[in-house]
């Protein structure tokens, strides 16, 4: 059984990461709440262990899942549907909008990947868990990401020098 004070604890982690997973807070909000609600569904599947993996693994299938079947229902390519980089930063800095638009520029593998490596401060072996992939793969994935990632922010429009008015 799972301890309900033990999940309560676990759902500013699962906010944040379903933020940053999504660039919105209420279809992060609705994502996590899905996640708990196949959590208390599955409560009897949990065998003990790392809680915040075994939430982040379902939040991570429930997120494919929705991908999957908003996918199917409009018809369009995945690239086309993880397209969420319209999300307003006002009062973000600069670097930190930068860093927002190219995350959200990436595929959801991608994105997934940094997350959990830096947003959630995974292991290797936490994150094969969570993706339910081998830890090769982990790697790979994560070395192809950060490439992605550089080669989003390199390609981002220079900004202009401030210049002090005298």
């Amino acid at each position: 059984m799972i301890d309900t004070d033990a999940l309560v604890a676990e759902l500013p982690r699962l906010r944040r990461y379903g933020r940053a997973l999504l660039g919105d807070m209420a279809r992060a909000d609705d994502l996590v709440q899905d996640t708990l609600e196949r959590a208390l569904r599955k409560a009897g599947h949990w065998q003990g262990g790392n809680l915040r993996a075994w939430l982040l693994t379902l939040m991570h299938n429930v997120f494919v899942n929705q991908v999957r079947r908003n996918d199917a229902l409009r018809g369009a390519s995945e690239a086309d549907m993880l397209d969420l980089a319209s999300r307003d930063t006002n009062g973000d800095g600069l670097g930190l909008r930068d860093l927002d638009r190219a995350m959200q520029a990436l595929s959801a593998d991608h994105r997934e990947i940094l997350l959990l490596v830096g947003l959630e401060n995974l292991r290797y072996e936490e994150i094969a868990s969570v993706l339910d992939v081998p830890i090769g793969t982990v790697m790979s994935r994560l070395s192809r990401a950060r490439a992605a990632l550089k080669a989003q922010l390199d390609a981002a429009p220079a900004r202009p020098a401030l210049t002090r008015v005298k």
